[in-house]
């Protein structure tokens, strides 16, 4: 089956993301009220949003991307691959490359992956080329934050290597 509908789709989002920073912009609730993956980790939106739902379709379209460098980057650290939820991915930075109406991006985010019932295992920065085709190609990957042995339960400990 011919998947091209996903390249208008990405454009689309691409278009509609702009360059600021996605993570919720304005739909943040207090510190005390909102749940979070971690302390280090951004806070998650209480209502949706037309600039959420692209984002969270992007997610949608870079998850196998994302999650095959994050089984690559973690298996030295961890026993079984961490699972990576598209709400726990923000995007930091979207730039065309080629001027107006060119349909090359840089695409960079934030990930913070997790095993188990949302155990946060690390955080990690990722910047994808995307083009159309749609062609999708990791340009670059920074490693931020190793598992915290504390933040694993007793009978999460053996996943830790």
């Amino acid at each position: 089956m011919k998947k091209s509908w996903i390249a208008p789709l990405l454009i689309a989002v691409l278009l509609l993301l702009g360059q600021q920073p996605c993570s919720a912009n304005g739909l943040v609730q207090s510190q005390a009220e909102a749940p979070s993956r971690s302390d280090s980790g951004p806070k998650l939106p209480d209502q949706d949003s037309r600039e959420l739902m692209f984002q969270d379709m992007l997610m949608t379209f870079l998850s196998p991307y994302i999650d095959k460098k994050i089984a690559e980057i973690y298996a030295p650290l961890l026993r079984e691959s961490p699972m990576v939820y598209p709400y726990f991915v923000d995007v930091t930075e979207v730039k065309r490359i080629n001027g107006f109406r060119g349909f090359d991006f840089l695409i960079t985010l934030n990930v913070y992956p997790t095993v188990g019932p949302h155990i946060s295992v690390g955080e990690d920065t990722m910047t994808f080329r995307i083009s159309s085709g749609p062609k999708v190609k990791l340009e670059s990957f920074k490693h931020l934050k190793d598992p915290n042995k504390s933040d694993f339960p007793q009978n999460y400990q053996n996943i830790l290597r």
